[in-house]
């Protein structure tokens, strides 16, 4: 078994931009996507919720504002800080607590909350087996029936923005996107933002993983759509008409198989049998 956070890892997120990455560029996008695909399947509040791999704690602050009980987990210490800070900021509605914990080992009692989330973890563990791990665990701590809702990078999610913004006229870039293509294991030994260690998966790579962690798949959907490669995003999405369109792309295309690399994310809704 890998370490929980290899060291290029922590000093990537040590940068502190994942706090911020949701609400700017393709991260619009990214968030209000994932946010009402969970919504669709979500139990009414007040609903436990596990959120493994969660962060600076985006997601979780936003579901205990809903009213949602949320235990975040997380293996960065940095990331764990960040995600109280985001619990202060919001005294009315606090996420109910952030601890240190690794995906593939968790602290949790079996078969004792109803949902899941595995943001993160599933394209930050590079091997297959630690990824089936994770799920394993995911399935363990969920009660019967529970939920779990899985995100990857999907496959082609460095080269796409490579060609738009043209990256790939960097030689080291295209060196990176090379490899993502061959075998989907994306590593930057630059020190350019090219984001950093990860696996990038392929629609029928994350089904096949979530299956053999023991889930019934109720759902394989790309997140973004086509929207999140315009270079003018920021923009387009500051007026509500734009945004609306860019939303319904995404929708439109969210299960379409010939369309799933399009995406620069992949979100997998599994059900433990009851």
């Amino acid at each position: 078994m890998s370490e929980p956070v290899p060291h290029e890892m922590q000093v990537y997120y040590e940068l502190g931009l994942e706090a911020n990455r949701l609400f700017h560029g393709h991260g619009h996008l990214e968030l209000a996507r994932t946010q009402e695909i969970i919504l669709r399947h979500l139990p009414p509040a007040p609903c436990a919720v596990l959120d493994v791999g969660g962060g600076p704690g985006v997601y979780a602050a936003w579901l205990a504002a809903r009213g949602h009980r949320v235990t975040l987990i997380d293996a960065s210490p940095f990331h764990v800080k960040q995600a109280n800070e985001t619990s202060r900021r919001q005294p009315h509605a606090p996420i109910a607590e952030c601890r240190l914990g690794d995906a593939r080992r968790l602290d949790v009692s079996s078969a004792s909350v109803p949902v899941i989330l595995l943001l993160g973890p599933l394209y930050h563990l590079t091997e297959r087996e630690d990824r089936l791990q994770a799920l394993r665990e995911a399935h363990r701590v969920l009660e019967p029936g529970g939920l779990l809702f899985a995100a990857a990078v999907d496959r082609f999610a460095s080269l796409l923005p490579g060609i738009f913004e043209n990256a790939l006229a960097d030689p080291e870039f295209a060196a990176i996107v090379a490899r993502d293509l061959r075998d989907g294991q994306h590593r930057n030994p630059t020190n350019k933002d090219y984001f950093t260690t990860a696996f990038f998966h392929r629609p029928e790579d994350l089904e096949a993983e979530v299956r053999e962690g023991g889930f019934e798949l109720l759902d394989l959907l790309g997140v973004e759509g086509p929207g999140w490669l315009l270079l003018d995003i920021d923009r387009r999405w500051a007026d509500p008409a734009e945004r609306e369109r860019l939303l319904r792309a995404a929708r439109a295309v969210e299960r379409e198989p010939t369309l799933l690399g399009l995406h620069a994310h992949l979100l997998a809704v599994g059900r433990k049998p009851a």
